[in-house]
């Protein structure tokens, strides 16, 4: 069940996002705004990749919407929503001084525990630590970072194109890639099933995660797979309603 309150705001136990990429042309931080306003919460989990630390070396864009992101997120936890910010491999930074305990609402870890309204235990993570060419080939990882922000530097050339031909549509070729290139397919089956196993391992009944940027619900060997998506693309997150009910919302500007 999922309730709307008197502001006709969607009301959820949890909301879990991740991969917000701020500090990046690319973050869609004003459609996330928009999100945040439409959907109420009493736990807030921010799974990786909330701050880009690797584009701001590169070059720093930073949007009145990726502040307002920011402040969006700490108003939550002062108003006493629960919010737990997980660190990823792109805002490694904050690693180092992990964990840290931010007043009585804003917790910053490189990983949570989860029970849901039935009692299913769930590992938190935004799941770099399980891709081995992050962990074990960073500049490999860095290289990769860069291929994917020309594909999306191409998504704007080819939908130009396509208006061009009267083909209004939006398409994602970096998205094309990633569902459609053998190896890409090939890595997302097995960091999906790394993760589903880990969990497994260690007693917990599912597992939330983000990193690849590929929103899914769905069953591996008995542990319930969840991942969040992205804000750059897919607009995505992971809720539980009110009456423990898993959902991912792909979410679109009003």
């Amino acid at each position: 069940m999922i309730k709307e309150g008197k502001d006709s705001a969607v009301k959820v136990r949890s909301i879990f996002i991740s991969d917000i990429h701020l500090g990046t042309r690319f973050s869609k931080a004003e459609v996330l705004l928009e999100f945040m306003r439409e959907y109420k919460c009493e736990n807030l989990y921010l799974v990786g990749d909330i701050i880009d630390g690797w584009a701001i070396k590169r070059k720093f864009i930073w949007d009145q919407s990726h502040s307002d992101v920011i402040q969006k997120i700490l108003r939550k936890a002062r108003k006493k929503s629960n919010v737990y910010f997980i660190a990823g491999n792109h805002d490694e930074f904050l690693r180092p001084f992990l964990p840290l305990v931010l007043g009585d609402s804003l917790q910053i870890k490189n990983e949570a525990e989860y029970t849901d309204l039935n009692g299913r235990r769930f590992l938190v993570t935004h799941g770099d630590f399980f891709d081995s060419i992050t962990m074990t080939k960073k500049w490999l990882a860095v290289a990769g970072d860069y291929g994917y922000d020309l594909l999306l530097h191409l998504n704007g050339f080819v939908n130009m194109i396509r208006r061009g031909m009267g083909i209004n549509r939006y398409w994602s070729l970096s998205k094309y890639v990633k569902d459609n290139v053998k190896k890409s397919v090939s890595f997302i089956g097995d960091f999906e099933g790394i993760l589903a196993l880990h969990a497994k391992r260690h007693g917990f009944d599912g597992v939330i995660c983000g990193h690849i940027h590929k929103p899914e619900s769905k069953e591996i060997e008995g542990v319930k797979y969840l991942n969040c998506g992205d804000w750059v693309e897919s607009c995505s997150a992971v809720i539980e309603t009110l009456d423990g009910q898993w959902q991912v919302v792909h979410f679109q500007k009003r």
